[in-house]
């Protein structure tokens, strides 16, 4: 019941959006083109319960699901029921929490120098640049995880890099060019975004932050806002992150950003933006429609 009341209220939040769409068309086409893309669902449940909040709200986004996770298939299950958001597979090849791991859809045995000891993905691109990989091995796992997207029924429109591993040196870009390029798939930040991520900024500065950047919003390119979203639940509490030391602060963790993130997402102010014009949303579905594969380009300098 508590969530069902805390999915109504985004919902009145955000309902004005998509009854303004028609009358906005025109201030629409001077107006800052966003794009939010909410990475990680299938991590874990707490994960999935921010991403069906912020879907439900109506807004129009993108989501990168990481199909070699335990909770893929609870994550399948609610996008199924939300069509203003565009699918993507985050393409894994590192496991990064203490405690709690993953590992190659195709297993241990299938892509062996992709894999500790135990069968899980390496915690961390050093680590994984360091192993001896196999570039075949990289190629059959990221294929099988995009096949396993595909056979979800879920509409996939794009692929990026979880932790950026699988764009990480020049012969691993192009093994996900590759992939892509199979499946018909556009690539994250392929299309002339300029970048910018939530995650490393403070906790209680992230609302104030986006806002911020969202009035700045470039009018000659597509923005690109990275986001982490996760209810506080004690799944979530514990999670620690074997990477980065700033994001396992006793008052500030993991779960801590990941809640702020869910709480912009979900904020009267970002409503007002989308609903008034300033900004305006679109995906990476929206992307592939309005270019396809041939509009993209490698972003410079990669």
């Amino acid at each position: 019941m508590t969530r069902l009341r805390h999915i109504c209220g985004a919902l009145l939040v955000f309902a004005p959006i998509l009854a303004a769409t028609p009358t906005l068309a025109a201030q629409r086409g001077a107006a800052p083109e966003v794009l939010l893309r909410l990475d990680d669902i299938g991590m874990n449940h707490s994960v999935n319960l921010a991403v069906e909040k912020v879907a439900a709200t109506g807004m129009p986004f993108s989501v990168s699901l990481l199909f070699a996770c335990p909770w893929y298939q609870e994550a399948v299950e609610i996008l199924r029921k939300y069509p203003n958001v565009a699918v993507g597979v985050h393409l894994a090849l590192n496991s990064e929490w203490r405690n709690y791991r993953w590992g190659p859809v195709l297993g241990k045995g299938g892509v062996p120098s992709l894999v500790d000891s135990v069968g899980y993905f390496l915690p961390s691109t050093d680590a994984f640049l360091a192993s001896r990989y196999d570039l075949g091995e990289v190629e059959r796992e990221l294929s099988a995880q995009v096949e396993r997207a595909m056979a979800s029924g879920l509409r996939i429109s794009y692929v990026d890099a979880h932790m950026g591993m699988a764009v990480a040196t020049p012969q691993l870009r192009e093994v996900a060019e590759r992939v892509a390029k199979k499946y018909g798939l556009g690539i994250s930040t392929y299309f002339g975004e300029s970048y910018f991520s939530l995650w490393g900024v403070p906790v209680a500065a992230k609302k104030s932050t986006l806002l911020t950047h969202l009035g700045e919003a470039r009018r000659d390119s597509l923005n690109l806002i990275e986001v982490h979203v996760a209810e506080r639940t004690p799944e979530m509490e514990v999670i620690f992150d074997m990477n980065a030391p700033d994001q396992n602060g006793p008052d500030a963790g993991v779960v801590a950003h990941r809640k702020a993130e869910l709480e912009t997402m979900l904020s009267p102010e970002l409503a007002e933006l989308v609903r008034s014009g300033k900004i305006r949303l679109v995906t990476y579905r929206q992307l592939m429609e309005r270019v396809g594969p041939s509009g993209m380009r490698r972003p410079v300098g990669q």
